[in-house]
């Protein structure tokens, strides 16, 4: 398992700032349907736990996505902000968020089932399906 590392960073204009207290520098892709779809791609995204403080919160919208998750953007520039999981208040961020100095590290990938085939990455990484995914999840 990775260290956590305290990392800072904004949306695309600036409105929305945000630290995240304890993530985790592993960036996994998420090649679910809504995520390509919401990201205008594969959803590149480091887990940053619970603790996550924002400043600009005013311009923060939130798009019920699911039963269990909740995605949050910035309301001025669009600029993707997390993913939340409602249960736990998990939130799961984009790493392009968060500034150069974060050494991020390429670790897996879930919904490899949906991936589309005209992309691949060439990094050795962990694959997991959407239903080991959920499974990680309900034994937690």
């Amino acid at each position: 398992m990775s260290s956590t590392v305290e990392a800072h960073g904004k949306c695309l204009c600036g409105a929305v700032e945000v630290t995240a207290k304890t993530m985790d520098p592993e960036v996994g892709a998420c090649h679910c349907s809504m995520c390509r779809k919401w990201a205008g791609g594969v959803f590149l995204v480091v887990d940053c736990k619970k603790e996550v403080e924002f400043s600009g919160e005013e311009n923060i919208s939130v798009f019920n996505s699911s039963e269990w998750g909740e995605r949050g953007f910035c309301a001025k520039c669009g600029t993707n902000l997390f993913y939340r999981l409602k249960e736990n208040n998990q939130y799961f961020m984009s790493s392009e968020l968060f500034d150069a100095e974060v050494k991020f590290h390429f670790g897996h990938q879930v919904f490899i089932e949906e991936k589309p085939e005209y992309y691949a990455f060439a990094n050795d990484t962990k694959n997991m399906t959407g239903a080991e995914l959920f499974a990680q999840f309900s034994s937690d």
